[in-house]
């Protein structure tokens, strides 16, 4: 069987999974604290070619490449003011805590609002915890105060302050949330209330990859093409059937 085929498919699969990547960040360029994926790319492991006739070693034949890991950039976005007594932004390091049914996640994404209760919310309806583990109550928006530290008030009395945590091992989980091991509070991390952190996808880097990659795949797609139409012309031409 021709091992090119195989490496060239290789090659085309791994860009699939890469396209599929930069697609969903070009689809989040304008979600709120959203943090871009990047993908990491090696080869399998190699065969080791000897001469058939002298037994020598020739070198080593990749089996093609593969994506061994796809992560998250966790750079900062730029801080957008909106004025929104609901809207806030992480200035450093940290991440808000939010629970969910799966259970407490963590987010960039601060755009707020109120349930039914009163209480703070993401978008998707998750409770922002405070330092104490429970939701943040505040009732209503008017006098809603949240300060640098992370402590929210209403009308002058203290309501709770956010669980602004660190984060080891930050794994994205979706929708702009993240598992991982949360820590004390990054140092020179800052709330700022009536801002928000956009998206940190750069649309004309993710445009240029995209083009970049989706020419590593037509050349991929072009080498199984080529070696397709040798092996046609072989058997064409009363060659051995198989390579």
């Amino acid at each position: 069987m021709e091992r090119g085929l195989y490496i060239a498919a290789s090659g085309m699969v791994a860009e699939q999974v890469r396209q599929d990547q930069i697609a969903n960040d070009l689809a989040n360029a304008s979600t709120p604290g959203y943090k871009a994926d990047r993908s990491a790319q090696s080869s399998f492991g190699a065969l080791l070619v000897s001469n058939q006739l002298t037994g020598q070693p020739v070198g080593g034949l990749d089996f093609g490449p593969q994506i061994t890991d796809v992560r998250a950039d966790l750079e900062q976005g730029p801080l957008k003011e909106t004025d929104e007594p609901l809207d806030l932004a992480i200035e450093g390091q940290g991440f808000l805590s939010v629970q969910t049914p799966s259970g407490v996640r963590f987010t960039r994404n601060g755009q707020l609002s109120l349930d039914v209760q009163g209480r703070l919310v993401t978008q998707s309806g998750y409770a922002v915890l405070g330092t104490d583990g429970k939701a943040i109550t505040v009732g209503r928006s008017d006098g809603l105060s949240i300060g640098a530290d992370g402590t929210v008030a209403v009308g002058g009395k203290t309501a709770g302050r956010l669980a602004v945590v660190s984060l080891t091992g930050a794994v994205k989980i979706g929708d702009t949330l993240f598992g991982g091991t949360p820590g004390a509070m990054p140092a020179g991390t800052t709330v700022r209330q009536g801002y928000l952190e956009t998206s940190a996808v750069n649309a004309a880097r993710a445009m240029v990859d995209m083009i970049t990659s989706l020419r590593a795949y037509e050349a991929s797609q072009r080498v199984i093409h080529t070696i397709d139409d040798t092996l046609g012309r072989g058997i064409s031409a009363g060659g051995p059937a198989a390579v």
